[in-house]
Protein backbone atom coordinates (compact mmCIF):
# COMPACT_ATOMS: atom_id res chain seq x y z
CA UNK A 1 0.00 0.00 0.00
CA UNK A 2 1.14 3.71 -1.17
CA UNK A 3 0.17 6.10 1.26
CA UNK A 4 -1.58 9.37 -0.33
CA UNK A 5 1.75 11.34 1.32
CA UNK A 6 3.66 9.29 -0.98
CA UNK A 7 1.55 9.11 -4.15
CA UNK A 8 1.36 13.01 -3.97
CA UNK A 9 5.19 13.69 -3.52
CA UNK A 10 5.68 11.31 -6.31
CA UNK A 11 3.18 13.00 -8.72
CA UNK A 12 4.94 16.27 -7.58
CA UNK A 13 7.95 15.26 -9.03
CA UNK A 14 6.50 15.97 -12.54
CA UNK A 15 6.99 19.85 -12.19
CA UNK A 16 10.59 20.88 -11.60
CA UNK A 17 9.84 23.25 -9.08
CA UNK A 18 9.41 20.01 -6.69
CA UNK A 19 12.41 18.49 -7.90
CA UNK A 20 14.63 21.21 -7.61
CA UNK A 21 13.17 21.48 -3.86
CA UNK A 22 13.78 17.68 -2.72
CA UNK A 23 16.85 17.41 -5.26
CA UNK A 24 15.27 14.24 -6.39
CA UNK A 25 13.65 12.70 -9.85
CA UNK A 26 11.72 10.14 -10.78
CA UNK A 27 12.22 6.76 -13.04
CA UNK A 28 9.47 4.43 -13.83
CA UNK A 29 9.80 1.37 -15.99
CA UNK A 30 11.29 -2.60 -15.38
CA UNK A 31 14.47 -1.51 -17.53
CA UNK A 32 14.99 2.00 -16.68
CA UNK A 33 15.33 1.12 -12.76
CA UNK A 34 16.92 -1.89 -12.97
CA UNK A 35 19.85 -0.13 -14.96
CA UNK A 36 20.01 3.25 -13.25
CA UNK A 37 19.48 1.82 -9.91
CA UNK A 38 23.05 0.85 -9.35
CA UNK A 39 24.24 4.59 -10.01
CA UNK A 40 21.94 6.56 -8.37
CA UNK A 41 21.11 6.97 -4.28
CA UNK A 42 17.70 5.56 -4.15
CA UNK A 43 15.14 7.31 -1.99
CA UNK A 44 12.20 5.04 -2.40
CA UNK A 45 11.53 1.79 -4.71
CA UNK A 46 7.81 0.69 -5.29
CA UNK A 47 7.45 -2.18 -7.19
CA UNK A 48 5.42 -5.25 -7.77
CA UNK A 49 6.95 -8.63 -6.02
CA UNK A 50 7.15 -10.42 -9.17
CA UNK A 51 9.59 -7.79 -10.21
CA UNK A 52 11.26 -7.71 -6.82
CA UNK A 53 11.95 -11.78 -7.35
CA UNK A 54 13.66 -11.64 -10.43
CA UNK A 55 16.12 -9.36 -8.88
CA UNK A 56 19.02 -9.46 -6.20
CA UNK A 57 20.15 -7.01 -3.65
CA UNK A 58 18.60 -3.85 -3.54
CA UNK A 59 19.70 -0.80 -1.80
CA UNK A 60 16.94 1.73 -1.34
CA UNK A 61 16.24 3.71 1.67
CA UNK A 62 12.36 2.95 1.70
CA UNK A 63 10.87 -0.64 -0.02
CA UNK A 64 7.40 -0.71 -0.19
CA UNK A 65 6.11 -3.83 -1.88
CA UNK A 66 2.63 -2.73 -3.82
CA UNK A 67 0.14 -4.01 -5.84
CA UNK A 68 -0.67 -2.91 -9.54
CA UNK A 69 -3.61 -0.26 -8.80
CA UNK A 70 -0.74 1.45 -6.72
CA UNK A 71 1.25 2.02 -8.66
CA UNK A 72 -1.09 2.90 -11.56
CA UNK A 73 -2.54 5.95 -9.10
CA UNK A 74 1.30 6.86 -8.20
CA UNK A 75 2.67 6.63 -11.89
CA UNK A 76 2.62 9.30 -15.16
CA UNK A 77 2.84 6.86 -17.38
CA UNK A 78 0.08 6.37 -19.58
CA UNK A 79 0.82 2.70 -18.93
CA UNK A 80 2.47 2.20 -16.08
CA UNK A 81 5.00 -1.12 -15.40
CA UNK A 82 6.40 -3.15 -12.17
CA UNK A 83 8.26 -0.45 -10.11
CA UNK A 84 8.88 3.82 -9.61
CA UNK A 85 11.93 4.67 -7.81
CA UNK A 86 12.94 7.65 -6.47
CA UNK A 87 16.30 8.99 -6.93
CA UNK A 88 18.48 11.33 -5.56
CA UNK A 89 19.72 14.02 -8.11
CA UNK A 90 23.73 13.18 -8.10
CA UNK A 91 26.01 16.61 -7.47
CA UNK A 92 28.68 16.62 -10.29
CA UNK A 93 31.74 18.82 -10.60
CA UNK A 94 32.48 20.16 -14.14
CA UNK A 95 36.31 19.92 -15.07
CA UNK A 96 36.96 22.03 -17.63
CA UNK A 97 40.71 20.97 -17.81
CA UNK A 98 39.35 17.41 -18.17
CA UNK A 99 36.88 18.50 -21.08
CA UNK A 100 40.00 20.25 -22.85
CA UNK A 101 40.91 16.32 -22.92
CA UNK A 102 37.59 14.48 -24.64
CA UNK A 103 34.67 15.40 -26.95
CA UNK A 104 31.65 16.72 -25.43
CA UNK A 105 28.50 18.17 -26.25
CA UNK A 106 27.17 21.68 -26.12
CA UNK A 107 23.50 21.89 -26.27
CA UNK A 108 22.03 25.45 -26.55
CA UNK A 109 18.50 25.87 -26.17
CA UNK A 110 17.24 22.58 -26.48
CA UNK A 111 13.05 22.68 -25.39
CA UNK A 112 11.81 19.20 -26.33
CA UNK A 113 12.58 16.68 -22.72
CA UNK A 114 12.10 13.37 -25.49
CA UNK A 115 14.98 15.69 -27.81
CA UNK A 116 17.38 15.78 -24.63
CA UNK A 117 16.53 12.12 -23.19
CA UNK A 118 17.64 11.11 -26.84
CA UNK A 119 20.70 13.18 -27.64
CA UNK A 120 22.03 12.01 -23.66
CA UNK A 121 20.99 8.41 -24.88
CA UNK A 122 23.77 8.94 -28.24
CA UNK A 123 26.12 10.31 -26.27
CA UNK A 124 26.34 7.34 -23.84
CA UNK A 125 26.38 5.40 -27.32
CA UNK A 126 29.39 7.24 -28.88
CA UNK A 127 31.43 7.36 -26.28
CA UNK A 128 30.95 11.11 -25.07
CA UNK A 129 30.48 11.11 -21.33
CA UNK A 130 29.74 15.08 -21.05
CA UNK A 131 27.04 17.38 -21.82
CA UNK A 132 27.63 20.99 -21.44
CA UNK A 133 23.58 22.84 -21.62
CA UNK A 134 22.32 26.12 -21.61
CA UNK A 135 20.68 26.94 -18.33
CA UNK A 136 16.96 27.41 -20.92
CA UNK A 137 17.80 24.00 -22.13
CA UNK A 138 14.96 21.13 -21.18
CA UNK A 139 15.45 19.92 -17.22
CA UNK A 140 17.88 16.50 -17.34
CA UNK A 141 15.46 15.04 -14.42
CA UNK A 142 11.88 15.70 -16.50
CA UNK A 143 10.64 12.31 -16.40
CA UNK A 144 10.34 12.45 -19.90
CA UNK A 145 13.73 13.15 -20.32
CA UNK A 146 14.91 10.70 -17.67
CA UNK A 147 12.22 8.15 -19.88
CA UNK A 148 14.01 9.01 -23.07
CA UNK A 149 17.48 8.31 -21.97
CA UNK A 150 16.73 4.35 -21.83
CA UNK A 151 19.33 4.54 -18.74
CA UNK A 152 22.35 6.31 -20.16
CA UNK A 153 21.38 9.18 -17.36
CA UNK A 154 23.74 6.49 -15.76
CA UNK A 155 26.84 7.22 -17.55
CA UNK A 156 26.49 10.71 -18.93
CA UNK A 157 26.95 13.75 -17.00
CA UNK A 158 24.87 16.50 -18.12
CA UNK A 159 25.74 20.45 -16.45
CA UNK A 160 23.70 23.98 -17.27
CA UNK A 161 25.71 26.89 -17.34
CA UNK A 162 25.74 30.17 -19.54
CA UNK A 163 26.88 29.10 -22.79
CA UNK A 164 28.84 32.51 -23.64
CA UNK A 165 31.05 32.68 -20.91
CA UNK A 166 31.96 28.81 -20.94
CA UNK A 167 32.92 28.92 -24.35
CA UNK A 168 35.18 32.08 -24.01
CA UNK A 169 37.07 29.72 -21.35
CA UNK A 170 37.61 26.64 -23.84
CA UNK A 171 39.04 28.91 -26.85
CA UNK A 172 42.22 26.85 -27.16
CA UNK A 173 40.09 23.40 -28.18
CA UNK A 174 38.32 22.92 -31.35
CA UNK A 175 34.34 24.17 -30.91
CA UNK A 176 32.12 23.03 -33.73
CA UNK A 177 28.42 23.95 -34.75
CA UNK A 178 25.99 23.08 -37.44
CA UNK A 179 25.13 25.64 -40.07
CA UNK A 180 23.73 25.73 -43.12
CA UNK A 181 25.98 27.98 -44.55
CA UNK A 182 28.52 25.72 -42.57
CA UNK A 183 31.50 23.05 -44.37
CA UNK A 184 30.64 19.66 -45.79
CA UNK A 185 30.76 17.56 -42.23
CA UNK A 186 32.34 14.52 -44.57
CA UNK A 187 35.09 16.66 -46.45
CA UNK A 188 36.26 18.31 -43.01
CA UNK A 189 39.13 16.86 -40.95
CA UNK A 190 37.70 16.51 -37.19
CA UNK A 191 39.49 16.40 -34.18
CA UNK A 192 39.31 13.36 -31.88
CA UNK A 193 38.60 16.46 -29.03
CA UNK A 194 36.76 19.50 -28.83
CA UNK A 195 32.95 20.25 -28.61
CA UNK A 196 30.30 19.83 -30.83
CA UNK A 197 27.32 22.57 -30.25
CA UNK A 198 23.54 21.62 -30.95
CA UNK A 199 20.95 24.68 -31.49
CA UNK A 200 17.61 24.91 -30.50
CA UNK A 201 14.83 22.61 -32.63
CA UNK A 202 13.78 25.94 -34.45
CA UNK A 203 16.08 28.78 -34.27
CA UNK A 204 19.43 26.68 -34.28
CA UNK A 205 22.26 28.16 -32.55
CA UNK A 206 21.89 31.41 -30.71
CA UNK A 207 23.77 34.62 -32.81
CA UNK A 208 25.69 34.98 -29.08
CA UNK A 209 26.59 31.29 -28.91
CA UNK A 210 27.51 30.87 -32.89
CA UNK A 211 30.74 33.73 -31.76
CA UNK A 212 32.02 31.53 -30.09
CA UNK A 213 31.96 28.42 -32.47
CA UNK A 214 35.41 28.16 -34.30
CA UNK A 215 34.41 25.58 -37.14
CA UNK A 216 31.08 25.73 -38.25
CA UNK A 217 30.03 22.56 -40.09
CA UNK A 218 27.01 21.41 -42.28
CA UNK A 219 25.39 18.28 -42.98
CA UNK A 220 24.29 17.87 -46.44
CA UNK A 221 21.79 16.42 -48.37
CA UNK A 222 21.33 13.60 -50.68
CA UNK A 223 21.29 14.43 -53.45
CA UNK A 224 23.11 17.35 -53.20
CA UNK A 225 21.38 20.49 -54.89
CA UNK A 226 17.68 18.72 -54.45
CA UNK A 227 14.67 20.19 -52.51
CA UNK A 228 14.40 18.07 -49.40
CA UNK A 229 13.26 18.97 -46.30
CA UNK A 230 14.50 22.38 -44.48
CA UNK A 231 16.70 20.53 -41.91
CA UNK A 232 17.02 17.44 -39.59
CA UNK A 233 15.28 17.16 -36.24
CA UNK A 234 18.14 18.08 -33.87
CA UNK A 235 18.45 14.64 -32.02
CA UNK A 236 18.82 13.02 -35.93
CA UNK A 237 21.55 15.87 -36.50
CA UNK A 238 23.04 15.05 -33.45
CA UNK A 239 23.21 11.28 -34.32
CA UNK A 240 24.85 12.36 -37.97
CA UNK A 241 27.33 15.16 -36.47
CA UNK A 242 28.30 11.89 -33.65
CA UNK A 243 28.61 9.40 -36.01
CA UNK A 244 30.98 11.57 -38.36
CA UNK A 245 32.91 12.03 -35.79
CA UNK A 246 33.83 8.81 -34.15
CA UNK A 247 34.08 7.12 -37.81
CA UNK A 248 36.97 9.60 -38.52
CA UNK A 249 38.67 9.04 -35.49
CA UNK A 250 38.33 5.59 -36.23
CA UNK A 251 38.98 4.61 -39.43
CA UNK A 252 41.22 7.57 -40.66
CA UNK A 253 43.45 7.92 -38.21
Amino acid sequence: MISKPKIKFIRSLEMKKFRNESACFLAEGNKLVADILPSFDCECLIAKSSWLATQGDIHAKELIVAEENDIEKASLLKTPQDVIAIFRQPEYQLDKKNLKEDLSLVLDGIQDPGNLGTIIRLADWFGIKTIICSPDTADVYNPKTVQATMGAIAHVRVFYTPLVDFLKEMQDIPIYGTFLDGKNIYREQLSATGLIVMGNEGKGISPSVKKGISHKLYIPNYPPDTVSTESLNVAVATAVTCAEFRRKQTYQT
